[in-house]
């Protein structure tokens, strides 16, 4: 690890810092299930683990035949979701202990997350952790959501930090990837067992291949403060 000192750290949102993928897919599975979709399984959801919503369902679209347009498949998934993670969003333990230390010492925080800007301000609000963060990102506020690095180098941007004295937590290959495209150290946490092996995996520079179970907030520290 390079010894520069990280003055910010950036969050993904969904199965980083809140277990929200099963909510995620409950809204895939009935939206589909509203244009005659219904063998949409978890296996398929999990395919676009990490992948921005809208480029989710420009995929899915394509690949159903939908002729839906895709605003109104994006409306219609967010509102689903929206109810579902009202109802039931738990943040994973061991990040909020991160995150309340790191908020504690003073460290800007972000969340940078492919969910729209509503669903990100909910599952917040939702779990009790809004207060950490001054600044919030959706991918639909950039050009292009991860692997490519837009919404990691535009939330270093709105904190006022180089990218290079980011660090970046992350789940999915796709961030893994966005996050060394922008230039910033990564802490790893596989959300979906067994795809620790990714090569994508590789560019970060902590990695907790058990996921969540695995990973603790002294060590994620440790490494980024060189404890």
């Amino acid at each position: 690890m390079s010894t520069s000192r990280i003055r910010a750290v950036i969050f993904d949102l969904d199965g980083t810092l809140v277990d929200s993928e099963p909510n995620y897919y409950e809204a895939g599975r009935r939206l589909l299930a509203r244009y005659g979709v219904h063998d949409f399984t978890w296996e398929s959801h999990s395919r676009f683990i990490g992948i921005s919503t809208r480029e989710t369902l420009e995929a899915l679209r394509a690949e159903y035949g939908i002729d839906a347009p895709l605003e109104e498949l994006l409306a219609g998934k967010n509102d689903l979701y929206l109810e579902l993670v009202r109802a039931s969003t738990e943040a994973f333990a061991g990040m909020r202990e991160l995150v309340e230390r790191l908020s504690g010492e003073g460290v800007p925080l972000a969340v940078a997350s492919g969910s729209s800007q509503e669903a990100i301000d909910t599952a917040l609000e939702v779990t009790g952790l809004a207060p950490y963060f001054t600044t919030t990102l959706s991918a639909e506020a950039v050009a292009r959501g991860k692997p490519d690095p837009d919404v990691f180098l535009e939330a270093a941007r709105r904190l006022g930090v180089d990218p290079a004295a980011c660090a970046v937590v992350e789940d999915a290959a796709p961030g893994v990837l966005a996050a060394h495209a922008a230039g910033m150290r990564c802490i790893a946490v596989p959300y979906v067992r067994g795809t620790a092996s990714d090569p994508a995996y590789a560019t970060a520079g902590l990695l907790f291949p058990g996921g969540q179970g695995e990973f603790t907030a002294k060590a994620a520290y440790d490494w980024l403060f060189g404890a």
